[in-house]
This record gives structure tokens, sequence and C-alpha cells, in this order.
């Protein structure tokens, strides 16, 4: 549990440095995009080996219809999140939201918040949704402005649900070859 922790900390930080500490990132330069993405794969393994080495400490049982919230819940976030790839004109609801990959984080996380009920499991969603919403909160403090790009065509939003499918598919999968199976 202990790398878990250190894991969400040091993902945090380094998400954080830039706006909390403006001067001290430009001093950096061009190395400090180095330095940062370094912290982020570091903070990614310790967060991955310390989720999974985590003993199992039940806090909660999360009744079986909580899977189908779950899976149209991620079904949506990747949807939000696909919103926003297009260059120049989004998809809904990137065209209405500022934050729309943030806002796709958030829903990741409340939807495996409502599935999981194993402390490290509430450690690690739950620090991940403080995370999004702690940066949404520090990038409009330092970036108040905001014009809402235009609205994208029909080939936009075909090409977001089939991404989005066969993302979900992918993750799907990959959940279950984990010995996790989302549908059952």
């Amino acid at each position: 549990m202990t790398l878990l922790i250190i894991g969400l900390i040091l993902w945090t930080a380094a998400h954080y440095f830039k706006r909390l500490m403006p001067a001290q990132r430009a001093a950096l330069g061009d190395k400090g995009k180095g330095l940062i993405a370094l912290a982020i794969v570091a903070s990614l393994i310790l967060i991955i080996i310390g989720y999974r080495t985590a003993d199992f400490i039940n806090v909660w049982y999360p009744p079986a219809f909580l899977k189908g919230i779950n899976n149209l819940a991620m079904l949506f976030a990747l949807w939000v999140y696909g919103s926003s790839a297009a260059k120049g004109a989004k998809a809904w609801p990137a065209y209405k939201l500022r934050h729309p990959q943030l806002t796709a984080v958030k829903i990741w996380a409340a939807a495996h918040l409502l599935v999981n009920g194993d402390l490290a499991s509430i450690i690690l969603f739950g620090g991940i949704l403080a995370w999004a919403v702690g940066s949404v909160i520090l990038i409009n403090k330092s970036e108040p402005a905001w014009t809402p790009p235009a609205p994208a065509g029909r080939p936009t939003y075909i090409r977001l649900i089939v991404i989005s499918l066969v993302m979900f598919a992918a993750i799907a999968g990959i959940h279950i070859a984990l010995g996790v199976n989302p549908f059952s």
C-alpha cells in the first residue's frame, strides 16, 4: 500500500509542479520536460506495483448491478475523452466543457469507485479523482480565459463512436486477461 500512496503523491506532484511552482518549472527549461516525464513514468510504475501487491482489505461490498452502471460510465468516459481529440472543431461535450479529458478521468475514477470496495482501490481511484478535481481548479485559476471550440461535423462523431467502442472492447479484454471480468 505504501508504494501505491508514494506513486499517487509523485503523480500529483509531477502534474501540479508547473501550476504550483511556475518559476521553478520555467527555470528547468526543456530538460524539465524530461524530468517531469520521468517522474510520471516512475509514479505509474509505483502505482501499478503498489496496487497489484497491496493486501486486500475489504471496506464495502458493491452490489452487482453497479457493474452495468460502471460499464456504461466507462463507455461514456471514453466518449468524453475522445471528444476533444479532433483538431479544430470538437465533438460534444468537448465544445461545451473546458476540460473534457480531466472530466473523463473523473468519470473513470468514480465508475471504478462504484465497483471496487477494497481499500487499495479506494485509495487509487479516490486519489486519481482528487488529482483530476485539483487539476481543473489549478488550470482554471492560472488560465481563467477559455474560448469554446466550434462543434464538429458528422464524420467526427462517426469516428468517435467507432474509436470509443474499439477502446472499450480493448480495455475490457485487458481486464479479462488480468482476471477481472467487467461483465460478470
